[in-house]
């Protein structure tokens, strides 16, 4: 924890601390069980922590570093205060009624969140308000830590990277080495996931992935169309019926029995 010593007069004596204020603020806000936040003493910068995600022993580890402080996000209640204090500033009537009618009882949060949703100005109004009021707990939690918030250093200005000239062996092996990374992020997320938001995600890289096929054959038949009216589909670019991208198809779409498929007519 920051020192807090008395100079002439009994004065305390705040130590300047670069804050990130962005950061410091998602950290206030989110006061889930999980989430655990810290901030550096000397750089300003916020550490988030997880529970499930995070090394189990990351928190005996920095509950021993003196220079990073746990910080005490703002309660449920006192941000369940701050909707109540907002809906009597909406001016339209409709809206005010439901907004109360969205904090009443469990998830008032979401709800809230989402009848504002089609509202973009009062949305915006509500997040100005919630900044402000977030504002004020920080400063006053800075204060009482004898903390000194100071504007961030801005980063050095680089020289401009010089021009590459893409090349087809250039772009082939950026594209694979981001599609490894991609792969990869992906596989981290997985296993941190529950079945109920793997099914979720499997769902939707199965439409992707129809979605793509479809694409794919729609290019096959255009260039089919080109080569002459006269010529006889191939196997590969026979008709089947196609996926548009607003449609979401089931996830055993590409397992269709063929008794599923359309039948031509009968002769």
């Amino acid at each position: 924890m920051a020192d807090s010593d008395s100079g002439a007069g009994g004065a305390q004596q705040l130590r300047d601390i670069p804050v990130d204020w962005e950061a410091l603020e998602d950290a206030f806000e989110n006061n889930a069980p999980e989430v655990h936040s810290y901030l550096h003493l000397h750089s300003g910068e916020v550490l988030r922590v997880v529970d499930g995600i995070a090394d189990p022993e990351m928190h005996s580890r920095i509950a021993a570093d003196t220079t990073y402080m746990r910080i005490e996000p703002v309660s449920s209640r006192e941000q369940y205060r701050w909707m109540e204090r907002f809906i009597p500033m909406v001016d339209e009537g409709e809206l005010r009624d439901q907004l109360s009618a969205a904090i009443d009882g469990k998830g008032a949060f979401r709800r809230f969140k989402d009848v504002l949703m089609t509202y973009g100005t009062e949305r915006e109004r509500w997040f100005a308000f919630r900044s402000e009021r977030l504002r004020v707990f920080m400063e006053a939690w800075l204060g009482a830590h004898g903390l000194a918030p100071t504007a961030r250093p801005a980063w050095p200005a680089e020289e401009p990277p010089e021009p590459m000239v893409a090349t087809p062996d250039t772009l082939s092996a950026r594209r694979k080495s981001s599609a490894e990374a991609l792969r990869k992020q992906l596989r981290e997320l997985a296993d941190a996931l529950g079945a109920r938001d793997l099914e979720k995600v499997t769902t939707f890289a199965e439409f992707v992935k129809a979605r793509r096929a479809a694409r794919g054959f729609a290019h096959r038949s255009d260039t089919a169309t080109h080569v002459g009216e006269g010529d006889a589909p191939s196997p590969e670019t026979g008709p089947h019926a196609t996926v548009t991208s607003g449609e979401m198809p089931a996830a055993d779409d590409e397992e269709a029995t063929p008794s599923s498929r359309k039948r031509p007519a009968a002769r």
